[in-house]
């Protein structure tokens, strides 16, 4: 479960989503529109992205919802519930594009922020009120005076669709820039905003902002790909939550709504007693029996030395 190998799922999966070549050379007439562009991704990736082949469910969502005719959202509303039934957060730690910017923008070594837990707790919450608010309640009842809603999520705070649509559009046409007035500049300020808290604080948008994370956190309890713990074989040493940059107790929790699926505290278990599962049956079968020898030693030894 090594970061390397997370991180080249990342990246492949970024560039595969995002391989419409043609939409970055300079001068590129519009955005990729083919038949593909009617499927959604299962991670953020702006649709107004040069390269992007497919749809943000998020956005998807917010297109159902600011139709003058308010319709039910029944295929991206599908689609988003079987990703969470299957997999759940794990497409926030393999598949997301932008959880791997700022993860990388995290590595850079200057001073880390520890937010104290009586606001970190609270934070977390509200990815639940965007998603509620501004993904879905707003766009679904908000009308203009002609009679159109608008993507409140996507127009007014998505740093995802800034930095993967806005900035690239703006930097290849010229024509674009004249045009840009005080939303792009609120964009940009709530990119670098999410650029400098990435440096200091790990995954800050997924935390606390993300309204995909809270959809997708829904189904920790109950999704098909689940992280277990060998209770005989875990000694409570505590190396799974030093390790886990979300500040979850994989031991304690091992379904927390903020667990990402990323496996950093599968590796750092000492006696293999954390496991992936899919549909309750161990996902690297025959490493249990092992960490089982490694705590009975270990009990052994405690016992030799009482």
């Amino acid at each position: 479960m090594g970061k390397k190998l997370r991180k080249i799922v990342q990246a492949g999966f970024g560039i595969l989503t995002n391989a419409y070549v043609k939409g970055f050379l300079p001068g590129a007439a519009m955005i990729y529109q083919g038949p593909l562009k009617r499927f959604c991704v299962p991670g953020m990736n702006c649709y107004s992205c040069p390269g992007a082949l497919g749809a943000c469910p998020i956005g998807a969502l917010q297109a159902v919802f600011n139709e003058r005719k308010r319709r039910f959202p029944f295929y991206v509303l599908g689609y988003l519930i079987a990703v969470g039934a299957l997999v759940g957060r794990f497409i926030c730690g393999w598949l997301c594009l932008f959880g791997m910017f700022q993860e990388l923008l995290y590595k850079i070594p200057v001073p880390k922020l520890s937010v104290p837990e009586k606001i970190d707790r609270p934070l977390r919450k509200l990815k639940y009120v965007v998603l509620a608010v501004l993904v879905v309640g707003l766009p679904l009842f908000y009308r203009s005076r002609y009679g159109a809603g608008e993507p409140f999520f996507c127009k007014y705070v998505c740093p995802v669709g800034t930095l993967e649509g806005g900035v690239p559009l703006v930097l290849m046409n010229d024509i674009l820039r004249p045009a840009l007035g005080w939303l792009f500049k609120w964009k940009m300020l709530l990119l670098a905003g999410c650029v400098v808290l990435s440096m200091v604080i790990y995954r800050p948008f997924c935390k606390y902002i993300c309204p995909l994370g809270a959809f997708y956190s829904l189904f920790a309890k109950v999704s098909a790909v689940r992280l277990k713990v060998d209770t005989a074989a875990c000694t409570g040493c505590g190396a799974c939550s030093r390790k886990c940059g979300m500040q979850v107790d994989p031991h304690v929790m091992p379904d927390s709504a903020e667990c990402i699926r990323c496996g950093e505290c599968v590796s750092a278990c000492p006696t293999g007693a954390l496991q992936f599962t899919v549909i309750g049956r161990n996902a690297a079968p025959g490493k249990s029996p092992a960490a089982g020898k490694n705590v009975g030693r270990g009990m052994e030894k405690k016992g030799g030395n009482a």
